[in-house]
Formats: C-alpha cells, sequence, structure tokens
C-alpha cells in the first residue's frame, strides 16, 4: 500500500509540473503566439480511468518486462513509423555482433536527406561509434553507412529487417530502408513497434545508448562535436531512461520512450502527433501514469 501511494505521489508531482508550464503560457498569450514547445493543456486531461488523455493518432502503453498491454489506442492502425524504426536497425546491427569492427565511409552512403552526421567518403569509424551517434541523433547517413557496411547494400538490409520483425511478431510491418524516410511500402503500428521497444529494452548494449542524453563525437579530422539526444522526454524527467524520436511529415510526431519507478518498468509508443510540444506532453504523462500503476 505504502508503495503504491509513493508511485502515486510521483505521478501526480509530474502531472503538476506538466501543468504548470501550461497555466504560465495562458498569461503570456496575449503578448506572443505559443511557441512550438509550448504545452499543449488538453493532452493531460484524463479520459476515463484516469488515463491520460492524447492527441496522437495511434498509442500503446505496456509493461516492459511482460509487454502486458496497459492501454491502447489505434494500435493496429497502420502507419509510417518514421525515425523510431532506426530501433530495428540497430538490432540487426547489435546482433551481428563485432561492434568494434572499423567501417569506412562510401559515397554513397552520404546520398541521403538530412538529418546527416556530415562524414565523408573514405572516413573510418567503428561500428559502435556509428551505432551511438545513430540513435542519440537519428542521422540518416549514418544508418544507410552501417547498412550497407552489414548487408552490402540497402535492399539486402531491409530484407535482413523485414525478417526479424517477423522474428519479433511484428506481422503488420514492412521496411524498406534502415532510417525511416519516406518510402513507399513502408509501415507498421503502435502493437508492432511495441514489440519491437521491447527487445531493444532487454539488450544491454541498446538500453545504455538509447538512454544516453547526449555523447562527443569525434570525426575523422580529429574535431569533436556534441550531440544531444532528440529524447526530450528522456532529457526532462527522471523517470525516463530512453528509446527513440522519429518525424517526417507522412508520420507526424513520434516517439518510443522507457521510463522506470521503484522496480516498475513500462513502455510507450506514441505515433502521429501534430506537434512537438504534444509529443513530450503525451509521451511524458502515459510513462508517469503507467508507472503509478
Amino acid at each position: 500500500m505504502i508503495r503504491k501511494l509513493i508511485r502515486l505521489g510521483a505521478v501526480a508531482a509530474v502531472l503538476t509540473a506538466l501543468a504548470l508550464p501550461a497555466a504560465a503560457a495562458t498569461k503570456k498569450k496575449s503578448k506572443k503566439a505559443p511557441q512550438e514547445d509550448s504545452p499543449a493543456p488538453e493532452s493531460v486531461q484524463e479520459s476515463s480511468g484516469g488515463i491520460p488523455r492524447t492527441r496522437a493518432a495511434s498509442v500503446l502503453v505496456a509493461e516492459a518486462g511482460t509487454g502486458q498491454v496497459l492501454y491502447e489506442k489505434n494500435a493496429d492502425q497502420q502507419r509510417p513509423p518514421a525515425s523510431t524504426q532506426k530501433l530495428l536497425t540497430a538490432l540487426v546491427i547489435v546482433e551481428a555482433g563485432n561492434l568494434d569492427k572499423r567501417v569506412q565511409v562510401e559515397l554513397s552512403d552520404t546520398q541521403v536527406e538530412p538529418v546527416k552526421l556530415g562524414f565523408k567518403p573514405g572516413e573510418v569509424y567503428t561500428r559502435r561509434e556509428l551505432l551511438r551517434v545513430l540513435l542519440v541523433h537519428s542521422v540518416n547517413d549514418v544508418a544507410r553507412c552501417l547498412a550497407r557496411d552489414n548487408a552490402g547494400s540497402v535492399e539486402a538490409f531491409a530484407e535482413k529487417m523485414n525478417e526479424k520483425a517477423l522474428e519479433l511478431g511484428m506481422r503488420h510491418s514492412h521496411f524498406v530502408n534502415p532510417n525511416g524516410l519516406p518510402a513507399p511500402g513502408q509501415y507498421s503500428s503502435a502493437r508492432d513497434m511495441s514489440k519491437l521497444a521491447l527487445a531493444v529494452y532487454h539488450n544491454a548494449t541498446l538500453r545504455s545508448i538509447v538512454s544516453t542524453k547526449s555523447l562527443f563525437f569525434r570525426y575523422a579530422d580529429g574535431h569533436i562535436q556534441e550531440y544531444k539526444n532528440t529524447n526530450h522526454v528522456l532529457r526532462d524527467y527522471p523517470f525516463c531512461n530512453g528509446m527513440k524520436t522519429g518525424y517526417t511529415q507522412a508520420a507526424g510526431h513520434c516517439l518510443i520512450s522507457s521510463g522506470s519507478n521503484n522496480g516498475r518498468e513500462v513502455i510507450a509508443v506514441v505515433l502521429g502527433d501534430n506537434e512537438r510540444s504534444w509529443l513530450w506532453r503525451d509521451s511524458s504523462s502515459l510513462l508517469a501514469w503507467g508507472l503509478s500503476l
């Protein structure tokens, strides 16, 4: 009973903290328009059962230990997952092993849309270095480089991704590239992505990487650049311990997040929010709710 009260107190504190910026934004509304990261008060209102009301198109919350679904909304709706599918790319790479193998960048690796790391053909990095910056900074050229190094081509790597997805029980997903950029025939669902998230959560190497709030990347020419994790929930809320963001115009704003508190662990999949501020709000409130049960 005491443990339950502690959890409820924790989630109450989180939801109170989420509501405070909204009140401040309301007072300042006459002075200037809300910024992109301004909170969306509606997304922390409760629906029946005390579940936070969300604006995202598809949502699923599950226990990280058992995979038991705690809440879902349009969880089987077919949607583009954007860069959240880099978790699958990373899982295939890690399970192939030899992460200290050195990889030489080729011209084809660099021929991709932003966001890009900006490495150059001929430069050499380890798989581990590339994997870390892939998941923290979500760079598309690195995804192509790792895919080509692993399978010889992006197309061959996509076949490996689909094989792994089926192995995980992701039977309503299909992947065409390693980075999540828009492509015909590429789709998944909140339910399928939760299955991927469970596998990543229980992989010690990947769990360590996705919990990294920032890293320093050393380029081949010696200069060092700091990259902060694109996951603002990880950066701003102590109960969040990782996972991956995604965005394209077609997919909307997406986030797979995980959290833990007092021995309880949950995963939240949020796909298709219209604004980044709603994404952070929906994800953090769902995590807090799941951890309070």
